[in-house]
């Protein structure tokens, strides 16, 4: 069914079978015996460089030999000490530019050890299991507000509940997850999976979850201060850059994040509408899922239109194989200049740019595309005020430590790369900070694991 306004864009462009098999899971689940092959692969290496290369730390070669070992559950237990969102990082994480990127065998073989996958072998395994893998510490009587459920909130919370305190964790969406639950691409992470990973993460109890809170609408932070002990902010980037160029109010156009947010949150994809002819503006993972969507829902034309090189897009170079292996067509070094149309978009005008030294510039020469259906993928912004900022983010120091006394910070809102992994280290960090502070202690090193006792 057709929008009478952009009649370009329409629902069931194909049947449910076919929209099934696209939007299947990326990367197959290995059994138990693929997953010892893959495990022997490893060369154990001291002093690691997948190790280093990981941002939670997680002891790679150590929750491998458990594989290999058949203990699958040891190995998820390992990972898990480290980075309590490993499910969906297993899923997720740009591993070709991290642990598998620094792999040994990458760099001898250009084949590395399939670590992501191994972490799902061994992550799925002791969520399959009844019970949570660590218990929680006597209780503090601290009480901690983590504002933003996402993966920095969802990680801090965690970590806190763990030691001991109460949390109550509030989020402005009516379901938690964050970016893990609206704005990962559908076929990265399938079966209700980051619905599921909160659930279970909420098992060790202590977690009082308030989804439609929003910070500056429904609490404040002053009033957060004053009721708890402690406040973390992980509310990622909520707002999203205007697209300046003539013709960006037309119907057909729209932001990529709230395209994403539509499908993951969707019943029934064939019922989703999207364009005929499809252009993505934007270089970085959010431009990819949102062009490789748009794809298996059925487009024809989808192209990715970057205004710089190449080898600068924010998408690795995996996710950029993804896309056109799907049928995207990438398009460097070109900004939109126009969107044309008579009421709805149907045409983008894009101008070949060149950097010469001095900075990017137009050349002059342009191109139009038939463009039924344009998103835009050019950033996100904070939209939270009352912190000192580093730029567009809020500003820290140490394990997140903002401006405000009695206040941490960490995920896609404090500078640094905007990755789920990169979140969950952020979230867990600060937690180990504010439980040092409330209780008086030292605090452990960056990225220390939870103690023995802790372990269920």
């Amino acid at each position: 069914m057709s929008n009478p306004l952009t009649p370009g864009i329409a629902a069931g462009r194909l049947s449910a079978d076919e929209i099934a098999e696209n939007f299947a899971d990326l990367h197959a689940p290995l059994d138990m015996h693929e997953a010892r092959v893959a495990a022997d692969r490893c060369y154990f290496c001291y002093d690691a460089p997948c190790v280093t290369a990981c941002p939670t730390e997680i002891d790679i070669p150590l929750f491998i030999r458990q594989i290999a070992n058949g203990q699958p559950e040891s190995a998820g237990r390992t990972i898990l000490n480290q980075n309590i969102l490993g499910g969906m990082c297993a899923r997720v994480c740009p591993t070709e530019d991290l642990c598998e990127g620094a792999c040994v065998r990458e760099a001898a073989e250009g084949k590395p050890v399939q670590i992501g996958r191994l972490q799902r072998h061994a992550t799925d395994s002791v969520m399959a299991r009844q019970g949570h893998p660590f218990d929680r510490a006597p209780a503090t009587g601290k009480r901690v507000a983590v504002v933003g459920a996402g993966p920095a909130g969802l990680a801090c919370a965690h970590r806190l509940a763990m030691r001991g305190h109460d949390i109550v964790l509030y989020d402005a969406k009516d379901k938690p997850g964050g970016l893990n639950e609206f704005g990962i691409a559908a076929y990265k992470s399938t079966d209700d999976f980051a619905a599921r990973e909160v659930d279970w993460l909420c098992q060790i109890g202590g977690i009082e979850l308030k989804p439609g809170h929003a910070l500056g609408r429904d609490i404040t932070l002053d009033g957060l201060k004053a009721e708890f002990d402690a406040v973390f902010v992980g509310v990622g980037l909520g707002g999203v850059n205007d697209l300046d160029a003539p013709g960006a109010e037309r119907d057909g156009v729209q932001d990529a994040v709230g395209f994403i947010a539509a499908l993951r949150q969707a019943d029934d994809l064939t019922k989703l509408p999207v364009g005929r002819n499809v252009v993505v503006i934007g270089g970085g993972m959010t431009a990819v899922d949102a062009s490789v969507q748009s794809k298996l829902l059925g487009a024809e034309n989808v192209t990715i239109a970057y205004r710089r090189g190449k080898d600068r897009m924010g998408a690795s170079e995996f996710e950029q194989d993804l896309a056109t292996s799907k049928g995207v067509r990438i398009i460097c070094n070109a900004q939109p200049v126009a969107i044309h149309g008579n009421g709805a978009a149907a045409e983008i005008e894009l101008e070949y740019t060149a950097d010469d030294g001095s900075g990017l510039k137009g050349t002059g020469e342009t191109l139009r595309l038939p463009a039924d259906q344009v998103f835009k993928a050019i950033g996100q912004t904070l939209t939270f005020e009352g912190l000192a900022l580093d730029g567009r983010k809020i500003a820290v120091t140490g394990a997140g430590r903002t401006s405000v006394e009695g206040v941490w910070a960490g995920g896609d809102c404090t500078p640094g790369d905007d990755l789920t992994v990169v979140a969950v280290a952020e979230g867990r960090d600060a937690a180990e900070d504010i439980h040092a502070t409330l209780m008086g202690v030292a605090a452990p090193e960056t990225g220390a694991v939870i103690g023995e006792a802790a372990r269920a």
